[in-house]
Formats: structure tokens, C-alpha cells, sequence
């Protein structure tokens, strides 16, 4: 039976798990026996190596000065303009995660011997572009990748799955990494899992802190040595992030920790240290303060708080949650782990077809409801509340939160006399926005009209959203019968 697989592609470590023929998640270990792979990789002289070795490849040298290593790509997933040069070629963080996907795949094949359908977790609020670059490079490192799946929804699948929940109720998922911050708020009804709302912070993680805590150790070795020092120099000299890494982890249990180099000692104070990020944890706050407001729901009304990623460990975080939401966090499965294996367990749902008996049985009492994350609309002339004049706005068709599978109607009409033309306009934002200029044009395509007609011509746009993440568009011309059809993957490539 080819095996079901979860890839947990993480900014600064990856993990990937797979559901058994006995119906349990195992998490796969490389051959050195770890769990968590690092997101590194490295080329010299044509030879590709990932994980550990590649990262102590990068860790003297992360501004990628000689050319060999890179890492920390994920949060430039569908950018066309951010690239690695690595042994004189330039590669894009979609080449970058084919490496590791790759590296990934010879785990579970050696392993598992074949890899069959995979489901790879994203963060809840990667744009089109990146949820699309994540499934090329996961089709080009040899993966059958069908579905993907947003990170806290993971989480929480496998929460239920492993039936570590108090019991029945609305559940916040609070899901910080190495590079991202997701929080989503689930309703859980014995193993199914409801998706209410999800938000997120693209650009904030663990590698965040690192940086912050690489400046406090910069300006202590500034003011002991009595002069300026180079970010690279330092790096290269033996202040790397590996030793970073170490320190922070380090200030999730000591209240100090101390760095030695070039012959001084410097120490560093937890104090020191949350001080530095505490306008990271801000960030998260007024995120989940605003998800809560978006579910309709106070603190008082959640049932629990569940924990993914790992960055969750330190301290300040676990301060704040208990800030936000008045209670501790329920700490019952391996927050390195658990996106990995819900992604697992979702493989397992979507394929229930090709379930032996023992697998059947074990996700007999699954579901999973998830919901649309962006609103979805198109351009139309729209009438300014307050001057009542007309003027060419966003029009929203499909709500954020809407549960999917889901179809939404709108009809719109020509503004001009002998209008031959309708531009077809598929827009995503993050919030209800009006303005065109402030949302991002997901396709465009042009419908040809009849010539010689009045304005006022009838377009009927409908938009339907299908459980496998692909928003299907419709533009027509009611009185002529022709139409437009868009279709985009948000899960994988735009059909036409």
C-alpha cells in the first residue's frame, strides 16, 4: 500500500510523518535519528547536501557570502524577485524546497519504500502565489501532492485525532514557528474539527527572536571590545546562529546564559532578551485579540489553547497567551511535531477509498470543515456613500470564513452605451476592502459583448470555491449567453 504522508515545511525546520497501515502517526527520522530537519540547504561544486550538514554550512555563513548555503527561504515562497546564489547560479525558494522536498521523500522512502499521497502544510495566511510555489516544489522534488493544508488547521486535526482534548467546545490554535505566526479559532465536536476563523503574521518567528538576540550580543561585544564590529565578521568568528539558537533555547529555562568570544565573556539576561522581542509578542497579541473579536467569542467562552510550533517554548510567549486568552495553554503532544502529523491524518481523510481496515477504523469518527481565508471579489462601479457619486471599486463576492465548499452570486451591469468589452477581475484581499488599489488582481481576462446595446446590460458573476481549494469564476452576459470562465487553484495552478 503506498503510504500516506505529512510534510510540515518549516521555515527553520521540517518534519514529515506518515499515517500507518495500523492507523497511527509515526513521525520519520533521518539517519541520524532526528526528527526535526533542518530547512538548510547547501551546493559545492555541484554536489546538493540538506539538512544538518547543510546547515553547518550556513550557520558561519548565512548572508550566503561564498556561495554554498542557504536557508530561512520559506517566507519568500512565490516571490519573483528574492533569489539564492549557490555555486554561481541563482535559485528562487521554490528550487530551494524542491531540494529539501526531496531530501524529504528519500527519508520516507527509505523507510516506507514508496511515498503515495502527500499533504503538504502551509501558514494560514500564504498568498496565492506562495500556497502555488509550494506545490510546484513539491511536485518537482517527485511528490504526488493533492491537497495542502493550512498549519493550525493541522494541528488541530491531529489534537482531536489523538483525543488529547478536555472535551467539546470552541478551541484557539496558536501556532508560532520559526518564521511565521498563525492563530485560527476551531470548534471541536469529538474528532471533527470545525474551522471558525484564521489569521496570521507573515513575516514574524523564531528567527525573528534570533535576530533580536544576535543585536543585544553585538552591542555587548561593541562596548566590551571598544569598537565597531562587522554582522559578518561577527558571524563568521564564531557568532553564529547556530550558537544563537543554543542561547535562546537556552533562556527558555535559565534566567541568563553566557557566550564566550574572542576571549570575553559576555552574558545575556532573559530580561535583556524579552525586552527585545516584546514588540513581537505585541504583534501576536492584538492578532489573536482580533480573531477572537472575528469568532464572535471572549476568552472566557474557549474551551482550550492549543500549542504548535516551537518558538511556543519560550517563555514570554506562554506569559502572553495566559494574558490573552486568561488560561495556560495545554501542553500534550510535541509542538515540533504535531502540523507534521495532522497533515498525516488529513491524508488519511482524503483517501479513505484506499483505507485497509485498521486505518478505516481509525479515522471512522474524523471530519474537518475549513473555511476560505481571504475575501474574493471583482471590480465594479460602485456608489460612494457619502457624495453618492459612482466610482470604480472592489466588490466582494465571496466572505472570508465562508465554509467550503461554498457559491456566491452577484449581478453587475455595463456602464456605457455600445460597451463591447467587460474586463473580468478576480481580486483576493485580507480584509473587506473597497479600494481597488489596496487588493491584489488574482487573473484578468477580457469577455466580448454584442455591439449596439443600451447600458445597463445584465454580467452575472459567480464565484464557487470547491473542497479542493480551487475558486471557479464565472462572467456572463445574461441577454447573449456567452461567458468567461476563470479557475484558480488556490491550492495548486490556475487551469486556464
Amino acid at each position: 500500500m503506498a503510504s500516506l504522508v505529512g510534510i510540515d515545511l518549516g521555515t527553520t525546520y521540517s518534519v514529515i510523518a506518515h499515517f500507518d497501515d495500523f492507523g497511527r502517526v509515526e513521525v520519520c527520522r533521518d539517519d541520524g535519528g532526528d526528527n526535526l530537519i533542518p530547512s538548510c540547504v547547501a551546493l559545492d561544486k555541484g554536489d546538493w547536501s540538506v539538512g544538518v550538514p547543510a546547515k553547518r554550512a550556513w550557520v558561519t555563513d548565512p548572508n550566503n557570502v561564498t556561495e554554498k548555503a542557504a536557508a530561512r527561504f520559506k517566507r519568500d515562497m512565490g516571490s519573483t524577485s528574492k533569489t539564492w546564489t549557490l555555486d554561481g547560479t541563482e535559485y528562487s525558494a521554490t528550487d530551494l524546497s524542491r531540494r529539501l522536498l526531496e531530501h524529504l521523500k528519500r527519508i520516507a522512502d527509505k523507510q516506507m519504500l514508496s511515498t503515495g499521497t502527500t499533504v503538504v502544510t502551509i501558514p494560514a495566511n500564504f498568498s496565492m502565489e506562495a500556497r502555488q510555489a509550494t506545490l510546484d516544489a513539491a511536485r518537482l522534488a517527485g511528490l504526488k501532492v493533492d491537497f495542502i493544508l493550512n498549519e493550525p488547521t493541522a494541528a488541530a486535526l491531529y489534537y482531536a485525532y489523538c483525543k488529547k482534548l478536555p472535551g467539546d467546545g470552541h478551541y484557539a490554535v496558536y501556532d508560532l514557528g520559526g518564521g511565521t505566526f498563525d492563530v485560527s479559532v476551531v470548534k471541536v465536536e469529538g474528532q471533527k474539527v470545525d474551522v471558525v476563523v484564521s489569521n496570521g503574521i507573515h513575516r514574524l518567528g523564531g528567527m525573528d527572536f534570533d535576530n533580536k538576540l544576535f543585536e543585544i550580543i553585538k552591542g555587548k561585544l561593541e562596548a566590551e571590545l571598544g569598537q565597531s564590529l562587522e554582522d559578518d565578521n561577527l558571524l563568521h568568528e564564531g557568532c553564529d546562529y547556530l550558537r544563537i539558537e543554543e542561547l535562546k533555547k537556552s533562556l527558555s529555562t535559565r534566567t541568563s546564559e553566557t557566550l564566550f568570544f574572542r576571549g570575553k565573556m559576555v552574558e545575556v539576561s532573559r530580561t535583556e532578551y524579552e525586552a527585545a522581542i516584546d514588540s513581537f509578542i505585541s504583534q501576536t497579541e492584538m492578532c489573536c485579540e482580533a480573531t477572537l473579536d472575528e469568532a464572535g467569542l471572549s476568552p472566557s467562552q474557549l474551551s482550550g489553547v492549543l500549542l504548535a510550533g516551537g518558538s511556543t517554548r519560550t517563555p514570554l510567549v506562554r506569559q502572553s497567551i495566559r494574558e490573552v486568552f486568561g488560561q495556560d495553554p495545554l501542553v500534550v503532544v510535541n509542538v515540533d511535531e504535531v502540523v507534521a502529523q495532522g497533515a498525516a491524518v488529513y491524508a488519511a481523510l482524503r483517501n479513505k477509498e484506499r483505507l485497509n481496515k485498521a486505518q478505516a477504523e481509525a479515522t471512522s469518527s474524523i471530519g474537518l470543515q475549513e473555511v476560505t481565508n481571504k475575501y474574493y471579489g471583482t471590480d465594479a462601479y460602485m456608489r460612494d456613500e457619502s457624495t453618492g457619486k459612482p466610482y470604480l471599486g472592489n466588490s466582494i463576492l465571496l466572505e472570508k470564513g465562508e465554509q467550503i465548499p461554498c457559491k456566491r452570486k452577484g449581478d453587475y451591469y455595463t456602464a456605457h452605451d455600445n460597451q463591447t468589452l467587460v474586463a473580468c477581475k478576480v481580486t483576493e484581499c485580507a480584509f473587506p476592502e473597497k479600494d481597488l488599489s489596496l487588493v491584489k488582481m488574482l487573473r484578468e481576462r477580457e469577455m466580448t459583448l454584442p455591439p449596439n446595446r443600451p447600458a445597463g446590460q445584465k454580467i452575472r458573476v459567480t464565484y464557487r470555491y470547491d473542497a479542493n481549494q480551487i475558486l471557479h469564476c464565472t462572467f456572463k452576459d445574461v441577454e447573449s449567453d456567452e461567458e468567461e470562465y476563470v479557475s484558480i487553484n488556490i491550492a495548486g495552478k490556475s487551469e486556464n
